[in-house]
């Protein structure tokens, strides 16, 4: 009888210890979905969130993006992710609403969403992202102190920036232009590259043939793009940009850009996931916003 009741519990011991390890290693699938691949930015998001989900162990996860900007592109990846079963996904969005429709089928399907550097007009659990608005009053600063130190008090400027939709390069550009109220500098009508370097370029080489004293890009390509114009016309403009890659932070260097505002992709993706887990764990992620911080990166700070 006593060898019997031993058997039986050292089987019950060994059950609970089955059960408690699957328990364990139940994988939580989490995707991130950006606006595309083409920037070192969206490769430290997933640096960051990659950095998370080895520290937590119980994450499946997974990196979505189209290869450029494009909205029917990104919901394909909504959609792609909530075929592979997706419990979270970390999106920066293209547009406020174009992935709207594509979002309500992932909350349908019991899908939690984070967002990242962007967000749409769609209730999430957390956004973690820059406070972009500050961010772009702050380069507006940066770039009218430079001016104005070689004498400069007047004169036009140009913005290049990635589209009219998406909401964080559009709150920049409102917060360069607030830096620039009640001055003497005329803005000139903002181009759009979508973020591609060499349109990007295009842009800025004929704003400097229109005799503008600076120049403001919106995202990394369109930074890349306007240094690398400034750099081609022999730097009489003073070019300043957002984001930080080895090309911009080499344009700093030559000094064919006056400075970058450097965000923080890997907070982002890191906190991301960790906020993802803690929703579908049933815990608070946190406060509804989160903001992740900038740095202002010139030639005398690298």
């Amino acid at each position: 009888m006593r060898k019997k009741l031993i058997g039986s519990l050292l089987c019950l011991v060994l059950l609970l210890a089955l059960v408690g390890g699957a328990q364990g290693a139940a994988k939580y699938r989490i995707y991130l979905i950006t606006m595309d691949q083409m920037d070192q930015h969206w490769v430290n998001v997933d640096a960051g969130a990659r950095k998370a989900v080895k520290e937590l162990g119980n994450v499946n996860y997974r990196w979505l993006a189209p290869d450029v900007k494009d909205d029917a592109k990104q919901i394909e990846c909504i959609n792609n992710a909530i075929a592979g079963g997706a419990d979270a996904i970390l999106l920066a969005a293209n547009g406020p609403t174009a992935v709207t429709s594509a979002l309500r089928e992932a909350t349908a399907a019991g899908v939690k969403i984070i967002y990242v550097d962007s967000p749409a007009d769609y209730p999430g659990e957390q956004t973690l992202a820059t406070d972009n608005e500050a961010a772009g009053y702050k380069a507006g600063q940066e770039l009218k102190k430079a001016l104005v130190s070689k004498g400069i008090t007047s004169g036009k400027l140009g913005i290049v920036n990635v589209n009219a939709a998406t909401a964080s390069v559009v709150q920049r550009e409102n917060g360069f232009r607030a830096a620039f109220e009640g001055t003497s500098f005329t803005i000139l009508e903002t181009q759009y590259s979508e973020g591609d370097a060499a349109r990007s370029k295009d842009i800025a080489a004929n704003y400097i043939t229109q005799g503008v004293v600076g120049i403001f890009g919106a995202n990394e390509g369109c930074t890349v793009g306007t240094g690398n114009a400034i750099k081609e016309a022999g730097g009489k403009v003073i070019g300043i940009g957002f984001d930080k890659s080895n090309t911009i932070l080499q344009l700093i260097k030559e000094g064919h850009l006056l400075a970058t505002m450097a965000q923080n992709p890997d907070v982002m993706g890191y906190k991301g996931v960790k906020a993802a887990v803690a929703v579908l764990e049933g815990k608070d992620p946190g406060p509804e916003y989160v903001d992740t911080g900038v740095s202002v990166l010139t030639k005398d700070t690298l």
